[in-house]
This record gives structure tokens, C-alpha cells and sequence, in this order.
């Protein structure tokens, strides 16, 4: 199994995907689109927010541009969910904003005698696809909970400086009440 990239192979400054411009038509398209890791996007009950039941609203937001990684989103997403599923009995709703629609490409580098013959460098260096990645721009959504009450929520803000090192970049949270007291 291979391992992953480093973070630090992609490009900090320039946020915005790269599409290579090829003068054959055929080199210009990126040919296999990696399969989607993020198996829900909405979790817990929708329906308790119609009913006015989830008034507690805290949301987990990017505080620089960064690209975040779909399996990253994915671990986050399993851990926060099966937490709040054991401590709230399914009494709330968590959402996974951002949609990771930017590919990742690596240029495999052989190693070993010969390899010099065999491959031509950062020439026509376009890379196959290994990932996704979803763009985020300083003060986007990454997280959404809707909870019933103030112990949730305290329970939410632990969950999230739990998972706060598995994310790249700064996050904070912002909190609002929507109901009446």
C-alpha cells in the first residue's frame, strides 16, 4: 500500500487547482477521476430542526485558504459522528460542508540503476491522480452542528479540539443561539 503525499508537496500560496494546457487535446484532461471517500454529508436527525428541537448552532470555520484532504474530512466526519451518535442518542445534526472536487496529482519518480533512462523528469510532469481535495477559502464552513442544548455543545467543542490536528490550518468555532429564551 502506498502512503500518502506530504502536504507540504502541495503548493501553500496558490490555492486555486492547476489545469494543464497541452497542445494535444487527449494530454489536456486528467483520465481517472479517484472514487469519492466521504460516505455521508448529513448525519443525525434533519428533522428535529423543523420541529425547532436543535436551537444550539455551532459552526467549525477555516481561518486560512487551505486544501483539505477527503480522506481527512472522512476521519474527522466518522469520529465526531460515532461520538455524538453514543453521548446524544441521535438528538442532533451534523453537516460536512465543503465538497472535495479538486484532484490531487503525483509525478511517480523511479529510483535504482537505469532509472534516468526511463523517465523525463519535470518534463511533461502533469502527474496521475491520487486524490481529492476540497478548497477552502479563510472564513468558509468545514462543520455544521445543530445541538439540542449547552451540554451538547460543550460535548461538540471537545469533540472538535479532538479532531483539530487531523485537519491542515487554523479552525475556530463560531456558536449561535436560535431559540427563544
Amino acid at each position: 500500500m502506498a502512503s500518502l503525499r506530504k502536504a507540504n508537496a502541495y503548493s501553500k500560496r496558490r490555492v486555486t487547482p492547476f489545469t494543464r494546457v497541452s497542445r494535444k487535446r487527449q494530454k489536456s484532461f486528467i483520465k481517472v477521476v479517484p472514487p469519492q471517500s466521504i460516505v455521508k454529508f448529513e448525519m443525525g436527525k434533519a428533522s428535529l430542526v423543523n420541529e425547532g428541537k436543535l436551537p444550539h448552532v455551532l459552526r467549525v470555520v477555516a481561518t486560512e485558504q487551505v486544501q483539505v484532504r477527503h480522506n481527512a474530512l472522512e476521519s474527522c466526519r466518522q469520529y465526531i459522528n460515532k461520538k455524538l451518535d453514543s453521548e446524544l442518542n441521535g438528538q442532533y445534526l451534523f453537516k460536512v460542508v465543503p465538497f472535495p472536487h479538486h484532484i490531487q496529482r503525483e509525478n511517480k519518480m523511479l529510483t535504482g540503476a537505469g532509472a534516468d533512462r526511463m523517465q523525463t523528469g519535470m518534463q511533461l510532469s502533469f502527474g496521475k491522480s491520487i486524490g481529492k481535495a476540497a478548497i477552502l477559502k479563510s472564513g468558509k464552513e468545514l462543520f455544521i452542528f445543530r445541538l439540542p442544548n449547552e451540554k451538547a455543545v460543550q460535548i461538540a467543542r471537545i469533540l472538535i479540539k479532538q479532531i483539530d490536528p487531523k485537519l491542515p490550518g487554523g479552525i475556530r468555532t463560531d456558536y449561535e443561539f436560535l431559540g427563544s429564551k
